[in-house]
């Protein structure tokens, strides 16, 4: 049996109060190829597009990989009003695309094809798009700037002249950039658009340039970084062309960052099977300790090189989801729920600041359908998270049998309050709470754990017929012994819980 005592929970830290956001890729602003979703016609894939919005593949991976997209609506009155509803939230609007846009500084058409040394075109009306999204829906704004050969000198030295633009519209029309990374995942430099021979010598030279530069120009902006990728120490790593280790890179800056930041990926998805075979994982496995533990030891790794380089700086992970390269078919699924409620639980015990999903609504591993904006089950988890876990981080001073998780957070709007989540990712077994306090509780389950419709209390969550999110209702229950079912996802609002870390 399980016992908690929700009026002795101690304060183990706290979270940002945005500690749940999300990605919107720039690929998806501009119009382009991004992740092809598994459900998607073969045909269509790597197909030449008509736009000269058809931003280039990631380096060194098969166009077959890819699918066109137009540019995403952010004025589409279903996906503010459902990003509101996650609100507030950090947006970051950045990814391997946008180290090779080019910003159309002016109001006249894009160009037919993108100037020289970049790969796709952003217009000004699309980037007032993203402006006006942030502004309705209670966000801010996170991005990168470009970085490859297009932005540099005849030397190779990276000029700002570009960067210089997208911060002089932002501010003329109102809009603020919170955080910026200079690039996008620098230790993937082969991947993501660098010049050939890209290595940790040239992002620090030209970090010592953007620095000083984003400082004079928006004083206001964090500075985030490095925002590596692909050291888990969970999985051994396929060889990759140019590949630097986030060592590396930090040693050639020294101290630089505002935040230090990096992007967890526990896995390759199917996508990229034959790219990176020993990196891929099973439906089969997705509810397995191991499975569930891979973000923390990503996180215990990562939070090592902080303490070494960047002592005392926040840690936001501004990237992550199931699996790299899309997500895996399953990701769209209660399946992956498990992992994305019990990921922000205990890495926010771990004192990570900032959790961004990748993405909202593109690709599998979307929080929405990229056509409907139909939410996905990991969408309603996300609801549940900001309707309770405040940010206050608690310790729920339970021991619990493996594959059973339990996280505590203070209950948000009601001072001396308690959220409890109580996830049962075992698959036969259930387990007894004992919880002295009246609490209101609501269970997330499926009847398939593959399935793409998620149940609250045995009711289907689903928009209704205007489009509007339902009331999300839970039930009453007195202190006492409570069941667990197994593969269930419990959220527990303990407004009676008196505890004084709440206050």
């Amino acid at each position: 049996m399980l016992s908690v005592d929700p009026g002795k929970m101690t304060a183990l830290g706290s979270v940002d109060e945005r500690f749940q956001s999300y990605n919107i890729e720039m690929v998806e602003v501009t119009g382009g190829r991004f992740w092809k979703p598994y459900s998607s016609n073969a045909k269509s894939a790597g197909r030449a597009t008509p736009t000269p919005q058809a931003a280039a593949p990631i380096a060194g991976l098969g166009s077959d990989l890819f699918e066109y997209r137009s540019p995403i609506d952010l004025s589409n009155s279903r996906l503010r009003k459902l990003a509101t509803a996650l609100g507030p939230a950090y947006v970051r609007v950045s990814g391997s695309w946008a180290n090779s846009v080019y910003f159309q500084d002016s109001d006249g058409a894009a160009p037919a094809t993108p100037p020289s040394g970049f790969g796709s075109v952003l217009t000004r009306k699309q980037w007032k798009g993203v402006i006006d999204f942030v502004r309705a829906t209670d966000a801010q704004l996170v991005t990168s700037f470009a970085i490859s050969p297009g932005t540099r000198d005849a030397s190779g030295e990276w000029t700002p002249e570009q960067a210089g633009e997208v911060l002089a519209y932002t501010k003329s029309v109102g809009g603020r950039i919170t955080a910026a990374e200079f690039m996008n995942e620098p230790n993937l430099p082969s991947f993501g658009g660098a010049p050939k021979g890209y290595d940790a010598a040239a992002y620090a030279r030209d970090l010592a340039i953007f620095k000083p530069f984003l400082k004079q120009n928006s004083p206001e902006t964090l500075l985030t970084g490095p925002g590596s990728t692909a050291e888990a120490p969970t999985r051994p790593r396929s060889p990759i062309p140019g590949f630097l280790t986030t060592d590396a890179l930090l040693t050639a800056t020294g101290p630089a960052f505002d935040v230090f930041d990096y992007h967890l990926y526990a896995a390759v998805s199917q996508r990229c099977a034959q790219r990176a075979p020993e990196g891929q994982t099973k439906a089969a496995d997705a509810l397995s300790p191991e499975w569930l533990s891979r973000s923390e030891k990503i996180a215990a790794f990562y939070g090592g090189l902080r303490d070494k380089y960047e002592p005392g700086k926040p840690i936001w992970i501004t990237e992550t989801a199931d699996a790299a390269c899309g997500g895996n078919p399953w990701a769209s699924t209660f399946l992956d729920t498990f992992r994305y409620l019990i990921q922000h639980g205990r890495l926010a015990q771990m004192g990570v600041k900032v959790i961004m999903h990748n993405t909202l609504a593109a690709s599998d591993y979307g929080l929405l359908d990229e056509k409907t904006f139909e939410p996905r089950p990991n969408y309603w988890a996300a609801l549940l998270w900001r309707k309770f876990m405040g940010s206050t981080v608690l310790d729920p001073h339970v021991s619990a049998p493996e594959n059973i998780y339990a996280y505590a957070h203070c209950l948000q709007g009601h001072p001396g309050g308690v959220a409890l989540l109580v996830i049962n990712a075992d698959q036969q077994h259930t387990y007894q709470l004992n919880i002295p306090t009246d609490s209101e509780l609501y269970t997330l389950t499926a009847e398939h754990l593959e399935d793409k419709t998620v149940l609250l209390d045995g009711n289907s969550l689903a928009l209704r017929n205007n489009g509007d999110l339902p009331q999300l209702t839970g039930k009453r229950v007195p202190g006492d012994k409570l069941a667990v079912a197994p593969r269930s996802i419990t959220f527990l609002a303990i407004a009676s819980a008196n505890n004084n870390a709440c206050r």
